[in-house]
């Protein structure tokens, strides 16, 4: 069967990419949107950059096979440790004709003009803090900018499990953001480098300091793929603008749908993907 719709993909390795497409949807909302989750294989952030390359080149190219034109890498990790690979290697042989994007470049290109100091901090997955992505990418845009990471193994579990609201969670989100700050007292902006994290923003500025300000990436992402596709009108045109929204994991749809509900704002369907 042709496929006349030409929806643009949105893919993580789990639930937080919804966070996202959520704030995507809100300003753009007249677009097709296909949403896959790998919740079968999560967490990536744990994983090795060749695992998660090959796992996200295989859902990158399942978007394509259901007619998407231009994905969006909603995920740090895959973002860090896969799409440099994929836009070097595999699209101008594959597919020249398509486009994939990520997290990472739309955060590095205005992180620097919220920050007074000159110091920012990074809480993010082990995988996104090892990969040294927002370093080097920062360094391009504010090569002036001192950037400090902390790995935060603990919030995506919480997040999942739900416990993101619970008082417990307040010990995990303490002692990132305190060992963060021990780094430098001067950090005045810090960035949540993982979609799951926007579930724990009350409790982290609760915690952080009062004049920190805390940046979170779906609004930034959103702003950053409307001004590409104002600047890529042969890639806007191609998009189909019927408002549908398509949400495939592989792993239980139930599980999927009742998670998908906390992260996305709203109730969602989804229907499961074999790979």
């Amino acid at each position: 069967m042709a496929i006349t719709s030409q929806p643009i993909g949105v893919f993580d390795s789990g639930y937080g990419g919804l966070t996202v497409l959520r704030e995507i949807v809100k300003k753009l909302p007249q677009y097709d949107y296909i949403y896959l989750g790998d919740n079968a294989r999560t967490p990536y952030g744990t994983r090795s950059f060749d695992t998660v390359y090959h796992y996200t080149l295989e859902c990158v190219q399942h978007l394509f096979d259901r007619g998407c034109r231009l994905v969006i890498l909603a995920c740090n990790t895959a973002s860090a440790k896969a799409l440099r690979n994929i836009q070097q290697l595999d699209l101008p042989v594959q597919h020249p004709d398509r486009r994939v994007l990520g997290v990472i470049r739309p955060t590095t290109e205005v992180i620097g003009n919220y920050s007074k100091t000159g110091q920012v901090g990074v809480l993010a997955t082990r995988g996104t803090v090892t990969s040294e992505s927002y370093v080097v990418e920062i360094e391009k845009f504010f090569p002036d900018l001192r950037v400090f990471q902390e790995a935060c193994p603990m919030w995506v579990p919480l997040v999942e499990n739900g416990e993101y609201a619970s008082p417990g969670a307040d010990y995990f989100v303490k002692q990132h953001i305190d060992r963060l700050l021990t780094q430098s007292p001067d950090i005045d902006t810090i960035l949540l480098a993982c979609t799951h994290y926007p579930l724990l923003l009350d409790k982290i500025r609760q915690l952080a300091p009062p004049n920190a300000t805390i940046l979170s990436q779906g609004g930034i992402v959103s702003n950053s793929l409307s001004d590409y596709l104002v600047r890529h009108p042969e890639i806007e045109a191609q998009c189909s603008k019927q408002g549908q929204r398509t949400f495939l994991t592989t792993d239980s749809t139930e599980d999927f749908d009742r998670q998908a509900t906390v992260f996305y704002g709203q109730p969602v369907q989804s229907v499961h993907l074999a790979l």
